[in-house]
């Protein structure tokens, strides 16, 4: 399970809720999904929902007035993880040893951080490396095409 966002407030009398999502897959806000709460009511299905200033107006079934909204503030909100062949998905690089296009392993990926520019794929040895290098990945591997000297611990 992925966390796709959180619940962080009520909205109106009638059960809605603000939910700020952790994801650009606004598909996982569409009427019908399901999102787990493990901290509380287990899952949850979505009955409606809309953006709202950046953030989604969300209803779920069995949460019908403010009070049972109350009840699910601050719920961390998760989904099974999406089947795209054609996405390369952080959850899937961590532990990805990152080899050179020569084949030279140069380090295992411990952290996916997001940055505006390019995501940075944070190694095992402290080496940074711009997700923008990536040319191939599959399971377990990532091979990335960097400038000289950025797998050499000299970034």
């Amino acid at each position: 399970m992925l966390e796709v966002g959180r619940i962080t407030k009520p909205h109106g009398l009638t059960g809605e809720v603000i939910v700020e999502l952790v994801t650009d897959r606004t598909e996982r806000v569409t009427a019908g999904s399901v999102l787990h709460a493990p901290d509380g009511p287990g899952s949850m299905r979505i009955l409606r929902s809309g953006p709202h200033q950046g953030r989604w107006i969300v209803a779920f079934e069995g949460i019908g007035d403010r009070s049972a909204a109350e009840a699910v503030r601050g719920l961390v909100l998760y989904a099974e993880a999406l089947v795209d062949p054609d996405v390369l998905w952080v959850h899937e690089l961590i532990g990805s040893t990152v080899v050179d296009t020569a084949g030279v392993a140069h380090g295992t990926i411990v952290s996916v951080i997001a940055n505006p520019a390019s995501d940075v794929l944070e190694l095992d040895t402290g080496s940074l490396v711009p997700a923008r290098f990536v040319t191939e990945h599959e399971a377990g591997r990532v091979v990335v095409d960097a400038p000289p000297g950025l797998l050499d611990g000299e970034s």
